[in-house]
């Protein structure tokens, strides 16, 4: 783990929540200059506490409506069937989220499609093909509540 000090901490809050500011407008928010600014985000990338920068996108504005949380359990746990199932899922673009959990299931899947109908079709044509899948139980979003990826580093 990283040491970060308070500038640290409230540099990385000013990059998630507009990435696209430049150095100068960094620096002048920390009441610093640009040189100590740049040097503390190439550490906090080289250190990977900053993994990378990405554009968020909405959802609906490019036709994905519909977003499901599926819970998926295995027939069987063996290393082999864990991870097919973990290269099978990351190969399918709709599922946009996938966790390894403990409890009842065994993985839950973020999926966005465009409509019931994609969810149907991704479900028999592409996620029930996945060998040793014994169980899937699926909860459609019906409306986000927060949707909030800063972490606060304190």
């Amino acid at each position: 783990m990283a040491h970060l000090d308070k500038i640290d901490h409230q540099l990385i809050l000013l990059l998630q929540a507009d990435s696209s500011r430049t150095i100068k407008q960094l620096a002048a928010e920390l009441n610093l200059t640009s040189t100590p600014i740049y040097e503390r985000i190439k550490r906090l990338e080289k250190t990977g506490v900053i993994e990378g920068y990405r554009a968020e996108i909405n959802a609906a504005h490019v036709g994905k409506e519909l977003m499901v949380f599926s819970h998926v359990s295995l027939k069987e746990h063996s290393k082999e069937y864990l991870l097919n199932f973990e290269t099978k899922i990351a190969g399918l673009t709709e599922v946009i989220e996938c966790y390894h959990v403990s409890g009842e299931h065994d993985y839950l899947l973020k999926v966005l499609v465009a409509n019931m109908k994609g969810y149907r079709e991704f479900l028999t044509e592409k996620l029930a093909k996945i060998k040793n899948i014994g169980n899937v139980h699926s909860s459609f979003v019906v409306e986000e509540i927060k949707k909030d990826r800063i972490i606060d580093p304190s």
